[in-house]
């Protein structure tokens, strides 16, 4: 299937860029709602799932003996900034489980938000794999193995336990047959699995309201996205796109980007979950289709809608502050 143009961005009159799309929005019993472009066809999520990758800690227990509230579990579920609150949040998750940075696989690295970076150049030798976007989604992985009595070193592994228990969530999420076939390495170590984007739609349809999940499995998915909406700041970081989708409508609106040009999002009034893959992997045409798409579902004429709308359709300004041109959704999204 020929994917459509979804996001163009201009300068002075002329369109500079386009962007092909694919999305779909499903109900929570997988009814699709709303497609366009090739909805069945296989992505890998990377960092959308997280809140899939998450129910283990809250279904082995191990979010409750460690006394987890609202911030560690978004934490859990998100790609942060490296902000003073996301390090230090994910190292007192740590060491409630009697563990410390060392414990972590997935890497360090830098801050990619600007501020972020220059407030760790100024105060930091270099940073640890605290600082790495994915530290809590990995303390979490930590707090569930030693919960649970599996062996934390190697926990990142395509064999271990910890993997095997995310690996089966994710099929019965997803609907789909996860294995070595389908399987890559993920920005963070840990295995990541291509799935239909109807799937990973589905899924969190699913997670959002309990439709053909078992009672303590439809409680911990609804506890991790109660907790997402609740401390958005902690799903990203400031001025981050998840973060600021959350925050137009507190507890109205879930959102998880991924790398690679995906981006989820669920309503709760509603009931639905949706989800888009910017064909060449670029940000900003995935966070434009993934506003328009909401906004199509919000109230019309609301503020909400309003800000959505802007947030999707602005405008591009150089270094001495001038209008350069546009991003803009085509009507793809609105057919």
């Amino acid at each position: 299937m020929h994917n459509p143009v979804t996001v163009e961005v201009t300068r002075g009159k002329l369109v500079e860029s386009r962007h092909r799309g694919l999305g779909v929005v499903v109900d929570g019993e997988g009814k699709v709602v709303f497609s366009f472009g090739d909805a069945d066809a296989p992505v890998f999520p990377r960092s959308s799932c997280k809140a899939m990758q998450a129910l283990p800690l809250i279904e082995s227990g191990a979010a409750d003996a460690y006394g987890l509230g609202n911030r560690e579990l978004a934490l859990a579920c998100s790609s942060h900034s490296g902000e003073d609150v996301h390090v230090e949040t994910a190292a007192g998750m740590l060491a409630k489980a009697g563990r410390d940075v060392s414990a972590l696989e997935c890497g360090a690295h830098w801050s990619s938000d600007q501020a972020t970076i220059i407030h760790q150049a100024r105060t930091l030798q270099k940073p640890s794999a605290l600082h790495n976007n994915c530290s809590g989604k990995h303390s979490g992985f930590v707090c569930a193995c030693v919960h649970s009595g599996y062996e934390v070193e190697g926990y990142i592994g395509y064999d271990h336990p910890l993997q095997k228990e995310i690996r089966g969530v994710m099929e019965s999420l997803t609907g789909a047959v996860l294995g070595a076939d389908n399987c890559g390495t993920d920005g963070c170590s840990i295995p990541t699995y291509a799935v239909p984007l109807k799937g990973l739609a589905h899924g969190f349809a699913k997670m959002l309201t309990g439709t053909g999940l078992g009672v303590e499995r439809a409680k911990a998915s609804r506890r991790l996205i109660d907790a997402c909406m609740a401390e958005p700041l902690y799903v990203a970081g400031t001025n981050r796109a998840c973060t600021k989708l959350m925050q137009v409508a507190p507890g109205k609106i879930f959102a998880k980007t991924g790398a690679e040009g995906v981006f989820v999002a669920a309503l709760p009034e509603q009931g639905l979950a949706m989800a888009v893959k910017c064909e060449d992997g670029t940000t900003r045409a995935a966070e434009a289709m993934i506003f328009a798409l909401i906004a199509r579902y919000s109230e019309k004429g609301s503020e909400t809608q309003e800000k959505l709308m802007a947030m999707a359709n602005r405008s591009l300004s150089n270094w001495n502050g001038m209008h350069v041109g546009d991003v803009r959704v085509t009507d793809a999204l609105f057919a």
